[in-house]
């Protein structure tokens, strides 16, 4: 049977197709991407970003990550990061689990936080590694939440100014 065929019986019966298996990246390196439910804000006040991040500094020591740059928005994560002793999705599960968890609990709320599992784009060239890094630092100041982007405390931009974090910024730096 022809694929769109098959796809018209399934929409017509009311069935969901499967979704598409992700990607994989020849590097190992990954944008990932995360939104709220509904654009629902996901961060709400300085303590809920500083729970994500310390959230994924517990879980990349045990499922062994590398993470290149982030940008935390209020209803949005952008993340570039490395796969390397356990898959992207086990670490995300866990990583989702435990901060919906906590948020759930001090907002004394019940149900999801985030809309469907977390998206991702392969990064397997130096100029499209780049172009993301620069896209995700670049982000609250194009969303007109800071005039300079050394005010935004929820983004990995601080790191490659010479501030301690989560991030490996030596491998990007050392592509100048």
């Amino acid at each position: 049977m022809p694929f769109l065929l098959f796809c018209c019986r399934i929409y017509i019966r009311g069935e969901k197709m499967p979704r598409a298996a992700r990607k994989k990246s020849s590097t190992g390196i990954y944008h990932v991407m995360l939104r709220g439910i509904n654009h629902q804000i996901i961060f709400e006040d300085d303590e809920d970003y500083q729970k994500y991040l310390d959230t994924l500094k517990k879980y990349q020591d045990e499922s062994g990550y590398t993470i290149y740059a982030y940008c935390l928005m209020s209803n949005h994560i952008h993340l570039l990061v490395k796969e390397e002793t356990e898959e992207m999705s086990i670490a995300f599960r866990r990583i989702g689990a435990s901060y919906v968890y906590w948020y759930n609990w001090k907002y004394g709320r019940r149900g999801h936080l985030f809309q469907d599992r977390y998206k991702s784009e392969v990064v397997e060239k130096d100029r499209y590694f780049l172009t993301v890094i620069h896209y995700m630092h670049q982000n609250p100041l194009k969303a007109g939440i800071v005039k300079n982007i050394t005010d935004y405390r929820w983004g990995s931009y601080g790191e490659y100014i010479g501030e301690t974090g989560i991030c490996d910024t030596d491998f990007a730096l050392n592509m100048f």
